[in-house]
């Protein structure tokens, strides 16, 4: 089920929103988590992988980045991501039509400036706090159209980049990795692509080299033969 839930700045890590969630949770690991979601808030940029779950334990934090602010979701380990996903767009849509970037970014903001946002993560967290619950609300549910118009990119939950807390925590992994990957191997496709051509090219000197040479030397001799001597 849904467990907590925090908006922050991809900027700076300033967090905007969060659900008030403390009193209704009987988990005491839920400091834990959201401590460890602040630690990914610091490691996070605008740049960073835009949709990642990251493995903690009995939870997964799944975040989502759109127009420089972090919509974070902590839910058990067994509840889908497609519905975490599905929650946090959600909220990603409301929050920049109540506060657009020009209100969100805006230099000065204290910390949780738009806890009023809590009222719509409250409202939408009840009905996404049981997988079951979730599906069936989507049946003319007033979230139907959350459920039913999933973009392309989060329909394909499994190109979601999956993490290890562990990993973050211990070994510092970087969660713009896999980009810096993708840009690695567009590099090292356009420098395979060039060398292939070049390549293709040599093959095609060394093919024709010598027809050519013969052709040239024929010309010659036809030239000097019927030109040159008559």
């Amino acid at each position: 089920m849904v467990r907590s839930t925090i908006i922050a700045r991809a900027t700076d890590g300033l967090p905007l929103a969060a659900s008030n969630d403390d009193d209704e949770q009987n988990d005491a690991k839920l400091p834990e988590y959201k401590q460890q979601a602040k630690l990914i808030f610091r490691r996070l940029t605008p740049q960073s992988e835009p949709r990642c779950s990251i493995e903690s334990g009995a939870c997964t934090l799944h975040y989502l980045i759109a127009d420089s602010i972090v919509y974070l979701v902590i839910a058990d380990r067994s509840y889908p991501r497609k519905l975490a996903f599905s929650y946090l767009a959600e909220l990603a849509t409301e929050f920049s039509r109540s506060y657009p970037p020009g209100m969100s970014l805006k230099p000065g903001l204290r910390p949780y400036a738009f806890v009023k946002f809590d009222t719509f993560i409250q409202r939408t967290k009840r009905l996404y706090l049981d997988p079951r619950g979730a599906e069936a609300s989507g049946k003319g549910g007033p979230t139907a159209s959350g459920l039913d118009k999933l973009n392309e990119d989060l329909q394909d939950v499994t190109r979601i980049m999956t993490k290890n807390m562990e990993d973050l925590l211990w070994r510092g992994d970087s969660l713009d990795r896999m980009s810096t990957m993708s840009s690695s191997l567009r590099d090292e496709s356009l420098k395979y692509r060039k060398a292939a051509r070049k390549i293709n090219v040599d093959a095609m000197i060394r093919k024709w080299a010598p027809i050519g040479v013969l052709g040239l030397f024929f010309f010659v001799f036809v030239w000097y033969r019927f030109w040159v001597l008559t």
